[in-house]
């Protein structure tokens, strides 16, 4: 199977990590070779419940005998997309009232870019460098990072960028920037979270100039955070908010919520302002809902910061020179990029998986599902301990 992985399927990188899946369980994945893997990434942040869990995979059963894709987002009524635009709706400030489902956070950038122009017909989309939103063509646009976008240029105009936390910047959100569009907290960056009274600055910019806000938490979403969504850690509501990743327990969904008055764009002047037709599939829609409760019905949200703590509590090492983020969003950060990588490779010999990020090399990625236990934590922990004694002592 590797060697048809290599020859038939393409690759994103030089030199992927190619474990043989054979099933995956809670916090761990299983390889062909009988190796047990616990999982510190979770899908890089997608897999929030961990690996099939049991609310997520009733959802999706019991879904499959009733119908799967029967019409083009919008058409028809199916009760799991509603249900899960009802229940973000009650958990959401106003006016963040009114969700569009899609099939990824990369095509809710995009739509929530179109809406953005649309509501205020203007063109100018103000984004931070090393900023990260997916890679279709309206996120590539707003990505911080040119040497990334270059080959792939000319890409959409009048987007501009501004460095996160700097205040001085804000002044160049003026009345003619349709959005902001701002990670509530950098990921690719390595996970920078905004300084105080930062976003409450570019709030209260946006409200002088017209201007939206969209706050993409695609990857803080879903509690991982700490709090259902990352910016209600700051006292900001944003125009409109990008979800994705960790909302379908292991499913493909993005979505982008606004209020009613904004949304109603969408359905004319053009008609289908925005139309995908898989968005709000119900058997994803029917994981996303699962996956939904099982966050908001328990305690897992309050756990986060817990598990925080002991996080930071285990991973004390000299060659650790900072841990950024914040719940279950962290980076290790180090001197190097060398030894950053030496600890996901070595971490992976000794079945833990850790992972890089894309703009921080000296980051290693800690992502691992909300469910983890105090014993898995402390179980990976120790690898990393041991792999870092072994790197110090080199």
């Amino acid at each position: 199977m590797k060697e048809d992985f290599f020859k038939y399927q393409t690759q994103t990188t030089p030199h992927p990590l190619a474990v043989e899946v054979s099933h995956a369980e809670g916090s761990y994945i299983y390889d062909n070779n009988h190796n047990k893997h616990l999982d510190f990434v979770a899908g890089v942040s997608a897999c929030s419940l961990g690996h099939r869990h049991p609310r997520v995979v009733n959802a999706v059963k019991n879904q499959l005998d009733k119908y799967l894709h029967v019409m083009v987002y919008g058409e028809y009524i199916q009760q799991p997309a509603v249900e899960v635009a009802k229940i973000l709706a009650s958990h959401l400030p106003k006016p963040l009232e009114t969700t569009y489902l899609v099939n990824s956070g990369a095509e809710a950038i995009d739509a929530s870019l179109k809406l953005a122009r649309r509501a205020t017909n203007r063109s100018e989309i103000i984004y931070a460098h090393n900023a990260y939103h997916g890679n279709t063509f309206g996120a590539l646009s707003v990505m911080g990072y040119e040497d990334r976008k270059k080959p792939f240029a000319p890409l959409i105009p009048d987007c501009h960028p501004i460095r996160f936390n700097n205040f001085e910047d804000i002044h160049k959100i003026t009345s003619k920037t349709a959005a902001v569009i701002l990670e509530t907290i950098q990921g690719g960056a390595g996970f920078i979270i905004p300084k105080k009274e930062y976003l409450q600055k570019i709030r209260e910019r946006c409200n002088e100039t017209g201007t939206l806000l969209i706050l993409d938490e695609i990857q803080p979403g879903f509690g991982r955070t700490g709090k259902l969504f990352g910016f209600e850690h700051f006292d900001i509501v944003p125009d409109i908010l990008v979800m994705g990743k960790g909302m379908g327990g292991g499913l493909p969904i993005g979505a982008f919520t606004a209020s009613q008055q904004h949304m109603a764009l969408l359905k004319d002047n053009p008609k289908l302002g925005h139309i995908t037709t898989f968005g709000g599939n119900p058997v994803i829609a029917a994981a996303a809902l699962a996956t939904l409760k099982e966050i908001t019905e328990t305690n897992l949200i309050s756990e986060t910061l817990q598990k925080e703590e002991i996080f930071r509590k285990q991973l004390k090492h000299p060659l650790i020179k900072e841990i950024r983020g914040k719940g279950l969003m962290l980076a290790l950060i180090f001197e190097s990029a060398e030894i950053a990588s030496e600890v996901i490779l070595q971490c992976k010999d000794k079945n833990l998986i850790l992972f890089w990020l894309l703009f921080e090399p000296k980051a290693v990625r800690i992502t691992p599902p909300l469910t983890i236990s105090e014993e898995e934590i402390k179980e990976g922990c120790d690898i990393i301990t041991e792999v870092l004694n072994s790197i110090k002592n080199q």
